[in-house]
This record gives structure tokens, sequence and C-alpha cells, in this order.
């Protein structure tokens, strides 16, 4: 499923044309950014928590060469997802 399939959607199950349900859509994922960017974790109940966790610098392998690399610390998103979820993807 990709955003154009939720859009679709979520205008076929409300009221909203397929303009206003980008614009709702558009503006979930934008929030859901701003407050992964800012550190901030999202908790949706029902569906589950977007945290952001650090990856501390390594060392690697180039797989071409066998050569060491070093691999820089990052910050990436993790995805728990709550009970509703597992149920309903368990069902």
């Amino acid at each position: 499923m990709h955003k154009t399939d939720i859009v679709v959607a979520l205008a076929n199950n409300t009221d909203l044309g397929v303009n206003k349900a980008d614009l709702v859509v558009s503006a979930f994922i934008e929030q859901i950014t701003n407050a992964l960017s800012r550190g901030e974790s999202v908790a949706l109940l029902g569906f589950g928590t977007f945290n952001v966790s650090a990856r501390a610098a390594r060392e690697g392998r180039n797989p071409q060469t066998g050569a060491t690399i070093q691999i820089a610390a990052s910050k990436t998103v993790t995805f728990k997802p709550g009970k509703g979820l597992k149920d309903a993807v368990n069902e």
C-alpha cells in the first residue's frame, strides 16, 4: 500500500475529497516527521510507537575490497507495534 492508496481509502471512507484527504495525510506525516526530528517519540494508541534511537560509530568492511572502513554514528527511527496492530495482523 502506498500513500496514494491511503489517500483514496481515506477519501472513500469519509466525506473528504481526494485533495483534502491528501492534505490530511501529508500533514499527518509532516507532524510525525517534525516530532521525530526533535527527538520526541510518537505514540498512536492501538497502532504503535515511533522512536528515535542512536547508532554508535563502528568499524565495517567494504565488501568489494575487504578494507576496513569507519561507519559514522547516526540516528534511526524504530517502530514498536501496538497491541491492536499485532492482533489485527495475527488474526
